[in-house]
């Protein structure tokens, strides 16, 4: 059962965010890099991201929490699947998550790394575009960062929602989830460069 939900965007800090949540226990937690490379999840995520509740309980069965796309843009339906969840919403500059995105997701190298996985991702990829994950832009692609954010915002009732960034550290998730600060840093995983390397290595073994 889904007992956390990661509401913010991709680049917004989620692969720490997803080492954080499992470092306290609620793992595994969900993540864009779970369904790279394996056809059933990208199935399952694109019927989901096309109106599939059955398909979107399919998909997150086994975690604990989600974070990061496509789980993200699915925020309300996974929220009607487990009503008792908490939301958490990654947040950062939105100019330095363009930036960020631009560098690393909306790269058109990865339109080779998706096409080199196989239809089925490239076919969640198109999923992924109808519901608004496309490069059209630094002001359109800004305006959808800050839209998503501020209708996560209105509608979570504030006990239900934490507005976090990863520079915050341990105490505010601790003090959301009601679990210990744990003795080992805060994890900081998966920069720009370590992207744009994995992609680059992925496309150098073909």
């Amino acid at each position: 059962m889904v007992e956390v939900i990661g509401a913010g965007f991709g680049r917004t800090g989620t692969m720490s965010v997803r080492g954080a949540l499992e470092a306290l226990g609620f793992g595994p937690c969900h993540h864009m890099a779970d369904i790279l490379g394996d056809p059933v999840a990208a199935v399952r995520w694109t019927a989901a991201l096309r109106g599939d509740r059955e398909a979107l309980r399919a998909a997150v069965a086994g975690y604990r929490a989600t974070a990061d796309f496509p789980g993200c843009l699915l925020w309300r339906e996974l929220r009607e699947l487990f009503p008792d969840a908490k939301i958490l919403l990654s947040v950062r500059d939105p100019e330095r998550w363009y930036r960020s995105a631009a560098e690393t997701i909306f790269d058109p190298l990865m339109d080779q790394v998706f096409a080199k996985l196989g239809p089925e991702t490239v076919e969640l990829m198109a999923a992924l575009a109808e519901r608004g994950f496309r490069h059209t832009g630094r002001e359109a692609a800004i305006a959808w960062f800050t839209r998503h954010n501020a209708e996560v915002r209105a509608t979570v009732p504030a006990e239900k929602l934490l507005v976090y960034r990863v520079s915050e550290g341990w105490a505010p998730l601790c003090a959301f989830l009601g679990a210990e600060v744990p003795p080992e840093p805060f994890p900081r995983i998966n920069d720009a460069d370590d992207f744009t390397a994995a992609a680059d290595n992925f496309l150098g073994g073909a």
